[in-house]
């Protein structure tokens, strides 16, 4: 077993990863002193794979439980979602000893997070992820929220869990898609802070399309302590943990503009981190080997590097109804090199709309991804 702690004084928790730590979610609730009734906070993917295992484990265990499911997909996750949800738990009968356990993706870490920073005004609640996405970032931090119309993660709350489980058994039933989409966070990592990752990314791209246990048991924790060490400098974003944005700023318009079911999340931060790395070029701060060098392992991954049919303004205009505009102004991660980032203000546009227009040229002369046999056609439900 792999074992992460996050220091943060009376919030703090640990990070397991082990084969097999779904089987033991009862103990573990036990241990953490969580009471009966628990809600189970799922989606209809994951309760067809792993309800049974965890219910079976909570009753086992003595607990009263109730397993509430969200749809899938993005169009759900909103304050009518979190209004059921709290319809649902409060019939339970939860209670402030009692909790929640988020089963599934990082939409379901997000609603399930919120609706426990909120029910009772803060109730505890254990993260259990199982896809990549949210064992290496949704899942650690305690960022918790849900959509509005108008942007991405717009209305949330910190609310660190209790605990995170990790299995990283559960990658295997994951859609090829949704593998890649996490990939892209533990790229992310390894260009703004440990290079090691990135090297690592790009010397057994063939053992992580082909999902190796093993192999991502040991990426998975390595991502879990970089993340863990970022949160414990800044648990809410004031400074430090903004380098975590890299590639969202892009990516974040790219799926509002997109209505988010055009590209997965980790799709539009690969596209994302091209952009704005460009956007460094342009800035004398990036150099055009470290484009070159992000641009190789994102198009050897297989991520669909088909811009959208939208414009730089647009994608302009949806930056600036991002959360992370500070009095109006565009800020952004620009990578220096592997390891080493900057937090810059965007204050001429110009250069925003330049580098997406240098990028749709640089993307239209190579050509589509080459499709990797390792990966499985199936883009269907995740989980």
């Amino acid at each position: 077993m792999r074992e992460i702690a996050v220091n943060l004084q009376e919030r703090s928790y640990k990070i397991l990863v082990e084969k097999g730590t779904l089987q033991r979610i009862g103990k573990r609730a036990e241990r953490l002193g969580l009471h009966s009734p628990i809600a189970v906070i799922t989606d209809p993917t994951v309760q067809n794979l792993y309800g049974d295992v965890i219910c079976a484990m909570l009753r086992n265990q003595g607990y009263q439980f109730g397993l509430f499911c969200i749809p899938g997909g993005e169009a759900c996750k909103n304050l009518d979602t979190v209004r059921v949800l709290y319809d649902q738990i409060i019939d339970l009968g939860v209670e402030r000893q009692g909790g929640i356990v988020a089963l599934g993706g990082g939409l379901v870490g997000d609603i399930a997070g919120f609706v426990a920073a909120t029910y009772l005004r803060g109730i505890r609640f254990v993260q259990v992820p199982t896809t990549l996405l949210a064992q290496v970032d949704a899942s650690v931090g305690g960022k918790t929220g849900v959509d509005h119309p108008r942007g991405k993660n717009l209305i949330g709350a910190f609310h660190q869990p209790s605990l995170v489980l990790i299995d990283p058994s559960t990658l295997k039933t994951l859609p090829a898609r949704e593998l890649l989409c996490g990939l892209a966070e533990i790229i992310k990592h390894g260009i703004i802070g440990d290079p090691k990752i990135f090297a690592f990314v790009q010397k057994n791209l063939h053992e992580l399309l082909s999902v190796d246990e093993e192999t991502y048991a040991d990426l998975v924790a390595r991502n879990c302590r970089f993340k863990a060490k970022v949160v414990e400098q800044d648990e809410k974003e004031a400074g430090l943990r903004a380098i975590l944005n890299f590639g969202h700023t892009i990516g974040h318009a790219i799926e509002c503009l997109t209505g988010y079911t055009r590209y997965l999340h980790g799709e539009a931060v690969a596209i994302g981190m091209l952009a704005e790395t460009l956007i460094g070029l342009r800035m004398g701060i990036s150099s055009e080997d470290l484009f070159e060098e992000i641009f190789a392992v994102i198009r050897d991954a297989g991520y669909p590097l088909d811009l959208p049919g939208v414009s730089a303004e647009q994608i302009v205009e949806a930056m600036r109804r991002d959360k992370k505009v500070l009095q109006g102004t565009i800020r952004m991660v620009i990578p220096k090199r592997l390891g080493q980032i900057e937090v810059r203000e965007i204050k001429e546009e110009r250069l925003i709309l330049e580098s997406w227009k240098d990028l749709q040229s640089r993307l239209r002369t190579t050509g589509p991804p080459e499709k990797n046999d390792t990966l499985s056609d199936d883009v269907g439900a995740t989980t």
